[in-house]
């Protein structure tokens, strides 16, 4: 005899609670392919500074259409991105947003941020697929979105960091780079990490590797606009396979858990270290537990994971798939299964984990 199952009862009041958070869900959703328009089209930079501004004076400010411009300021005013007087029809962007939406220099930067997110939900349909299999999607396959979203993101918070912080949390390290120390930059994108270094310890010498041809290419350019080509390389190699030995320092920044076997990579790492060498792995910050990251940065990057980290490392042989909210525990395994004895945490951010891992 099959038992009835009672219905269950419904709160009305918290389904429309919940109804409504999803309706402001939507508008956020819709609202990063905005701050990518705004970024794209110059519309906050042209804001920033200017006073109130009407969206004809906006519009004829930055070469485009008054009606589109009209829609894109309600939507902002709405999200309380600009702030609008309905006196004089007129918009401003604060000095707040002005800093995060236009100052590429600040550590706040984000339209790197919403770049990448939105090439995420570009490529989504294809993560769809892919789930229904567990096939992967590497990181090759994605929109140029992605791809330039994700330097510009990290880009910021590198510039406020690694010279200034993470670098001198490591032992010795900064005294062999001011000496002249040999460092390979492993999962480098764009270089924007190698050429940091490369400018801030110039007897030093640096190679900078990714799996990535686009990226590579990009990178080499990058070097020669900022006049450091001479002591920076590039080369398209895999993690555990770039070329060379004798490195005082390895760094990984925001990639370990992206690679299909982290713990192969370990392992090539800890043959191409000198013998007091060093080798720093940036994570993005993240607990053991999943309760630890039940936060609006484990929410942000949990997202991540699931459409771009989870998919690149199971399109790699292994496929360890660690996400990107891996936790201080599950790194500290791989690197010690590379062969490491020392493992510390030397340095975070509310957005990073920096690891200090030694022969």
């Amino acid at each position: 005899m099959t038992a009835i199952e009672e219905p269950v009862a419904i709160d009305g009041a918290k389904l429309e609670e919940f109804v409504f958070r999803a309706v402001d869900e939507v508008g956020a959703t819709l609202n990063a392919a905005l701050v990518v328009m705004g970024d794209k089209l110059g519309l906050y930079r042209e804001l920033a500074g200017a006073g109130p501004l009407t969206p004809a004076e906006l519009a004829e400010r930055t070469g485009t259409a008054e009606r589109y411009v009209r829609e894109w300021l309600n939507a902002q005013a709405a999200g309380g991105y600009v702030e609008y007087d309905p006196a004089s029809g007129r918009y401003s962007l604060p000095p707040e947003q002005a800093l995060a939406l236009t100052d590429s220099d600040s550590p706040a930067y984000l339209p790197g941020f919403f770049q990448i997110a939105l090439g995420s939900v570009l490529d989504s349909p294809k993560i769809v697929e892919a789930a229904r299999e567990g096939d992967g999607f590497g990181w090759h396959q994605h929109v140029h979105d992605v791809h330039e979203g994700c330097e510009r993101f990290f880009r910021p918070g590198y510039n406020a960091n690694l010279i200034s912080s993470w670098l001198p949390a490591l032992n010795g390290v900064v005294e062999k780079l001011e000496r002249g120390a040999v460092v390979a930059d492993v999962g480098c994108g764009h270089g924007s990490s190698t050429i940091l270094m490369a400018k801030a310890y110039p007897s030093s010498t640096f190679v900078g590797s990714d799996y990535h041809e686009g990226s590579i290419a990009t990178a080499r350019e990058r070097a020669e606009e900022a006049g450091v080509a001479d002591r920076v390389r590039f080369e398209l190699a895999p993690a555990a396979a770039y070329s060379g030995e004798g490195y005082d320092l390895v760094t990984m920044f925001d990639c370990l858990h992206d690679m299909g076997d982290p713990a192969g990579a370990a392992r090539h790492v800890r043959g191409t270290l000198a013998p007091d060498g060093t080798w720093m792995i940036v994570e993005p910050m993240a607990g053991d537990r999943v309760e630890d990251n039940l936060n609006p940065v484990g929410r942000a990057y949990y997202g991540f994971s699931t459409l771009l980290c989870t998919p690149a490392s199971l399109s790699q042989e292994v496929g360890l798939a660690l996400g990107a909210q891996a936790g201080e525990a599950r790194i500290r395994d791989v690197v010690t299964s590379g062969g490491f004895t020392r493992f510390r945490r030397a340095a975070e951010t509310p957005f990073n984990l920096v690891f200090e891992a030694r022969p």
